[in-house]
């Protein structure tokens, strides 16, 4: 059988996998938001089942709307999130297409030590990080967060388009320097566009763990002004008492922003999965 006829049974198949796995996925979501919408008996005595009129209640919306800034905090984690983003896909794309692109002495040592960003948590230098925003007096700015987690996505960030640039075809850059493109027209006009996939692939694994985060928002952006949501949220846990309603609202209002991002990148998201799949 020829390969054209493998290919779309293959690509059906691949985007089976993934919907099954995106249903999985989905599943704690569905879980979290069915039950910000019940009462805290219901909660406990009925966890999978849908809020009904003797179970509904609004009382943890309510709480969250009553204590803290939530649209404040909201707010920082988007600025946080979409600035970060965009740092990371842009010197991270520039910094992988320089080392697939231009052979140089180091360029192995040079991959090889933006790499150890990957095997080393960042978090492990906490105190350091700290003192450096003390002196620097970042420390409660949004400035700091950004930084940290620009910091912490490049190597991953680098990694994965290095790999993607060096498919890209010598002969049409080599063209676009016949026809007297520079370098940065090449690389925003040429190359970019074909690693779009890649990029969208990046950008996901980026945006979760940066809005999920509840370290470095604690250590060093942690007043009123500057909280962000995952940390707005703790205020509802306590010691010796949780207040699972307000828990599971903030939860719930939190996931819209990274549902949205993550239909924002899906469709490059999926292609540069099932690209593969298809060949």
């Amino acid at each position: 059988m020829s390969k054209a006829t493998h290919s779309p049974a293959r690509s059906i198949a691949a985007h089976a996998v993934l919907l099954t796995y995106t249903l999985i996925a989905l599943f704690p979501v569905f879980v979290i938001v069915i039950n910000s919408f019940k009462s805290r008996k219901a909660i406990f005595s009925s966890p999978l089942g849908l809020p009904g009129p003797e179970t509904f209640s609004l009382i943890g919306y309510e709480t969250v709307m009553k204590r803290g800034d939530f649209p404040l905090y909201f707010q920082n984690s988007l600025i946080v999130t979409v600035v970060s983003l965009f740092f990371v896909l842009l010197f991270g794309a520039m910094a992988a297409f320089a080392l697939s692109e231009y052979r140089f002495k180091g360029n192995t040592l040079m991959g090889l030590y933006l790499a150890l960003g990957i095997m080393i948590p960042i978090r492990l230098g906490t105190v350091a990080i700290l003192q450096i925003m003390v002196a620097s007096g970042l420390v409660n700015t949004l400035t700091a967060l950004i930084l940290v987690y620009t910091a912490q996505a490049l190597p991953l960030s680098i990694f994965i388009l290095s790999e993607f640039m060096r498919t890209v075809s010598d002969d049409l850059k080599n063209a676009g320097r016949i026809d007297g493109l520079s370098e940065y027209k090449i690389f925003f006009t040429l190359v970019l566009p074909l690693v779009r996939p890649a990029m969208a692939t990046v950008a996901v694994f980026t945006m979760i763990p940066i809005w999920n985060d509840l370290w470095f928002p604690l250590i060093i952006a942690p007043s009123e002004a500057t909280k962000t949501v995952t940390l707005g949220a703790q205020m509802f846990i306590g010691q010796f008492q949780t207040d699972w309603n307000g828990v599971l609202s903030a939860l719930a209002l939190a996931i819209v922003p990274v549902l949205v991002l993550y239909l924002i990148f899906s469709r490059q998201l999926i292609r540069g999965i099932t690209s593969g799949a298809v060949k």
